[in-house]
């Protein structure tokens, strides 16, 4: 399958539940699922060195969970490099982000997807509060964490879980900038003793009817972070 066809598959899953994004993943030698419903999260431990965590959610705004939306069917066109949902929000926060992971797996990198990140970050912090063996794993054993979930096109934030020497680098490898360190979101629980990023992927006007994802910048992220993640050497950042 191309880049664009793995894109196009999540997004045509239901944005009204979490299940099909979990059982991807779940297919995977060694994923381990904790929880249910909101608390809920999907671990799948790198096996190179020098492995960061790549971090993605599976529910959307519109998830079934979120209570007072109606659901919208799913009808997903791409038009002038653009997808959209005919029938309303298309849910590519953050299911564009979990396409990339999946396309990123050959890296050897450890992946984490979660649940509940559009309602308070149910499932990373049930994770960081209940399940302290994978909260160390996850802080001891890997080098920085790359989130999958910011807006735009260039933009990357660290919110509180950046230092100075891991925003540098991360200008360095991406050439993406920071417009501010406001709001939170799964690194901000996540990321204990280790640096995080999040990293635009292309998706505007997000938590609306009229959102879409810019094909272009989905597919420039996905490069660099091939590029950059493909380093064998890459460094620690202690938070």
């Amino acid at each position: 399958m191309t880049d664009n066809d793995v894109l196009f598959e999540f997004l045509r899953m239901s944005i009204h539940s979490t299940a099909e994004v979990f059982a991807k993943f779940a297919a995977l030698p060694d994923a381990i699922i904790c929880g249910d419903a909101l608390e809920q999260f999907l671990y799948v431990k790198g096996n190179r060195d020098n492995r960061v965590l790549l971090v993605a959610h599976a529910d959307t705004y519109w998830d079934e969970h979120y209570g007072s939306q109606e659901a919208f069917s799913q009808e997903v066109v791409l038009e002038n490099g653009r997808f959209r949902n005919l029938n309303g929000g298309l849910g590519a926060n953050d299911r564009a982000g979990c396409a990339m992971i999946w396309l990123l797996k050959q890296l050897g990198h450890s992946i984490l997807i979660t649940n509940g990140e559009e309602q308070r970050r149910f499932g990373s912090c049930w994770l960081m509060n209940h399940n302290p063996d994978i909260a160390d794993e996850i802080n001891l054993t890997h080098q920085f964490a790359v989130q999958l979930d910011r807006r735009k096109a260039t933009d990357f934030k660290c919110y509180t879980v950046g230092t100075d020497p891991f925003r540098s680098y991360v200008r360095q490898n991406t050439n993406y900038s920071e417009p501010d360190r406001a709001s939170s979101t799964d690194i901000v629980t996540l990321c204990r003793d280790i640096a995080g990023v999040n990293l635009s992927i292309g998706y505007h006007i997000e938590h609306d009817e009229n959102e879409y994802l810019v094909l272009e910048e989905w597919q420039h992220t996905l490069d660099v972070c091939r590029a950059w993640l493909s380093d064998p050497a890459l460094p620690k950042f202690p938070l």
